[in-house]
């Protein structure tokens, strides 16, 4: 009896050995509840009723001020941006629409819940789903499911929209919500209002500022972790104190860790994509809308203006032996609460620049010019990322890409030194070195691709005028010019 009974135990502990092997290789590393998020892969949720959601003219009867800061603002322009619709465009081809609803959740997250955005294209749209990040978005956020998230971080849209309550007794109640404690005639009788801790914090742009990958949730954007885990975070200064101020605001808040006042915060939500605003402000102009081709442009200039005070370079000499044999620029991010480049790191182009003159002007070393063709040289010194898929190899496809294979960014406060061999010619004395740290949204030929993958219904020579893709538009961000002595 007792061989078969050790026999037994063996047997049921080498079963139970196999069950929890096949457990622990069935367990995903990221849990998804599809009925916690029935929107997938958009994490939005909605506390569904038939209380409608407005369009921002609407608000704007009460609030000019704020419709006109808004209007015009890269959240107006959320879904309509070219460039988004000819990437939305291309995901929908590649992997089907039910996954590319990730991007339209936090390009149009009322056209998502409601049903109304079915795909690309900007036709036969409601003005609520059109207006992208609009009014009626931000103010019916009650909450946020970070950690329910299959990353257990806030990714994809991870916030609840309740634009009000149904009772059955007393109909149908509106509800706002904002930063500040609401006076006793808020609302007009149009919407009751209510204080909220949450448009006091982060955590609210932190749901789209975002980005994972729809089955892999790696983090194809991580701008809310960059702060979180940076300096600005610990000081208490938010995106909001930075992306809700004019520029002179700005630079305060970033230079003295000094929050804005209440009356110092505008619904502007600037940031970096000029080119948005640029071609918005063409196609505003071509359409006669000139109070809204001017609030672009301003925006626009807001956006460089801001790139141009987010960073600094500093330039030194490396002598050995008493000769010059290197430049070391040293590339500093000097207020960005972020990393420098932050959002899509892998399309956007952060790079040095540096040409050396003898004192004849004879150019004796470059790196970092732009090719005829729009391209970089490969020797270039470039500031962002390289994605790769589960099969390792390169890729710029945001639902290909699970990983990157290289990450080099500069965190908020930070800096990153870069080396460049020089050989002077012997009989110079000195030369003269031009360094700038140059941005653009994309390399030209992954802007071109896009561009022409817009939708149908979308005709960029009607609407902004473009019959070609013209040079993309690029933002010297820093400048230094030194004479360094070649020897010591």
């Amino acid at each position: 009896m007792k061989p078969t009974f050790r026999l037994s135990a063996a047997l049921l502990a080498a079963l139970l050995l196999v069950l929890a092997g096949a457990a622990m290789a069935a367990s995903p590393v990221f849990d998804v509840d599809r009925t916690f998020y029935p929107y997938y892969p958009s994490l939005i949720k909605w506390d569904k009723s038939t209380i409608p959601f407005n369009a921002p003219e609407v608000c704007g009867s009460c609030h000019p001020q704020q419709f006109k800061e808004w209007n015009g603002s890269v959240h107006s322009l959320a879904f309509k941006d070219p460039v988004y619709q000819g990437e939305l465009n291309k995901g929908v081809k590649a992997v089907g629409h039910d996954i590319a609803r990730q991007c339209e959740g936090c390009h149009s997250p009322i056209g998502v819940v409601t049903g109304a955005v079915k795909g690309p294209g900007l036709a036969n749209l409601p003005a609520t789903a059109l207006n992208g990040v609009s009014c009626d978005v931000c103010h019916s956020v009650s909450g946020v499911t970070h950690w329910q998230t299959p990353s257990h971080e806030p990714e994809n849209g991870s916030f609840i929209l309740s634009p009000g309550v149904e009772d059955p007794n007393n109909g149908q109640t509106l509800i706002k919500r904002g930063p500040f404690k609401p006076s006793e005639e808020c609302g007009g009788g149009f919407h009751e209002c209510r204080e909220s801790s949450l448009h006091l914090r982060a955590d609210l742009c932190a749901s789209c500022h975002q980005v994972y990958h729809y089955e892999a949730h790696f983090p194809l954007e991580a701008t809310y972790l960059e702060w979180k885990h940076g300096p600005y975070a610990q000081q208490a200064i938010l995106c909001q104190d930075c992306h809700m101020v004019d520029i002179a605001t700005f630079k305060r808040s970033a230079d003295t860790f000094r929050k804005p006042e209440r009356q110092e915060y505008r619904h502007v939500f600037n940031g970096a994509n000029y080119l948005l605003s640029y071609l918005a402000a063409g196609a505003a102009k071509k359409n006669g809308e000139e109070e809204l081709a001017a609030n672009l442009m301003k925006q626009y200039e807001m956006e460089v203006e801001r790139l141009k005070a987010a960073a600094a370079l500093e330039l030194s000499p490396v002598y050995r032996g008493g000769r010059l044999v290197e430049l070391k620029v040293r590339v500093k991010n000097i207020r960005a609460g972020h990393n420098l480049p932050t959002s899509l790191t892998n399309v956007r182009q952060m790079w040095l620049e540096l040409t050396a003159k003898d004192e004849t002007g004879t150019v004796i070393m470059s790196s970092g010019t732009i090719n005829p063709d729009g391209s970089l040289p490969e020797n270039s010194r470039l500031f962002n990322s390289d994605g790769m898929g589960n099969d390792f190899h390169f890729s710029v496809d945001p639902w290909v890409i699970t990983a990157f294979s290289r990450h080099d960014t500069i965190p908020p406060r930070g800096y990153k030194d870069v080396y460049f061999g020089v050989a002077a010619p012997a009989a110079a004395k000195k030369i003269v070195v031009t360094a700038k740290l140059r941005f653009r949204q994309a390399e030209q030929h992954v802007a071109e691709e896009l561009l022409k993958a817009v939708p149908k219904d979308i005709d960029l020579e009607q609407l902004y005028g473009l019959r070609a893709v013209p040079p993309l538009p690029v933002v010297d961000m820093a400048v230094q010019e030194t004479t360094i002595a070649t020897s010591l």
